[in-house]
């Protein structure tokens, strides 16, 4: 199995597509796309599946990393305008982005550009250990969505000691 796409609700779908395309660089599939509640195809009927009965509709555009990994942005017609984190609640509570930790400055200053905000300096996992350099640094989007730059795989990361 492997990965194929996430789906993140965000406040506003202009913002959200400038901040994912600019600020990480993701690349849109399908620009924002009005979606209404109604029964008369597949994807409503899915639609109503998903969401429940008077979900009111939504926009969602589809973007995709440089490796091919989707995430669709979702802006619910009912919604808040930012995600309050509550880490005492159950479910999936950050995604994560890899690239050199060369790029980490410039990918962060580009996040706070574009409304992003930083959550911490830049964590080295091994800092004992010059031949171990990964790195990670947990942000957030405009809308309190939370993420996380990785310098390293995932394995790479957590294959070796860690203290």
């Amino acid at each position: 199995m492997k990965m194929n796409h996430v789906g993140i609700m965000v406040g506003n779908m202009d913002k959200a597509v400038e901040f994912y395309t600019k600020a990480l660089g993701l690349r849109v599939v399908m620009n924002n796309t009005k979606v209404i509640e109604e029964r008369g195809s597949a994807i409503g009927r899915m639609c109503i599946a998903v969401f429940g009965e008077g979900f009111k509709g939504f926009n969602i555009a589809h973007l995709v990393t440089s490796d091919g990994i989707g995430v669709e942005l979702f802006e619910m017609v009912d919604r808040e305008e930012r995600h309050h984190v509550d880490f005492s609640r159950l479910g999936i509570f950050h995604f994560c982005l890899q690239l050199p930790k060369e790029q980490f400055d410039t990918a962060i200053k580009r996040v706070e550009e574009y409304g992003g905000k930083v959550r911490m300096d830049i964590h080295r996992y091994h800092p004992e250990d010059e031949l171990k350099q990964a790195q990670m640094v947990y942000l957030e989007d405009p809308f309190g969505n939370l993420f996380e730059f990785y310098s390293h795989s995932y394995e790479d990361t957590y294959a070796s000691d860690y203290e």
